[in-house]
C-alpha cells in the first residue's frame, strides 16, 4: 500500500484465489479503459451468422426452384446458413419419400456454394435441412 501511495498508483488484486495473493501496481482507470476498448474491438471483428429460411412445397415448379436456388446462393455467399423447409399438406404426408427427393434435389443444386450439415429430417409435417456455406 505504501509503494502504491508513493508512486500515485493503485494496488489491484489480480488473483486472490492463489495461496500468496497476486497484486499489481497499476493505474486502474487506464487498465479498465484498455480492457473496455479491447472488448469493443473484439465485438466489432466478430461475424454473426444468421439463419435464412427458404420454404418449398411438394408441387413446386422448376422455375420457382431456380429462383429459390439463386436466393440461397446469395445467402450462402454472404456467409449465412440456409434452412430449407418443406411443409407437407394433407395427403402429401403419405408421400414423404417424394418430398425428401424434392429437398435433396434442391440441396444438390447448392453443392457448389454450401454443404448440408446432415440428412433431411422429418419433423411432423415438415422436412428440414440446414445448408452451411463452404469455407473460402
Amino acid at each position: 500500500m505504501h509503494l502504491a501511495e508513493e508512486k500515485n498508483l493503485d494496488l489491484v488484486l489480480m488473483n486472490g484465489a492463489s495461496s500468496p495473493a497476486v497484486c499489481k501496481l497499476m493505474d486502474y482507470g487506464k487498465y479498465k479503459y484498455d480492457s473496455i476498448k479491447k472488448d469493443k474491438e473484439m465485438k466489432k471483428n466478430q461475424k454473426i451468422v444468421e439463419i435464412k429460411e427458404i420454404q418449398l412445397s411438394m408441387t413446386i415448379s422448376d422455375h420457382d426452384i431456380a429462383y429459390r436456388v439463386t436466393n440461397a446462393k446469395k445467402f450462402l455467399a454472404d456467409g449465412n446458413k440456409v434452412k430449407v423447409t418443406l411443409r407437407m399438406r394433407g395427403r402429401q404426408q403419405a408421400y414423404t419419400k417424394a418430398c425428401i427427393d424434392v429437398v435433396k434435389n434442391f440441396t444438390s443444386k447448392l453443392e457448389d456454394c454450401g454443404s448440408c450439415e446432415k440428412e433431411p429430417e422429418v419433423n411432423g409435417r415438415n422436412i428440414i435441412v440446414v445448408v452451411s456455406p463452404k469455407k473460402a
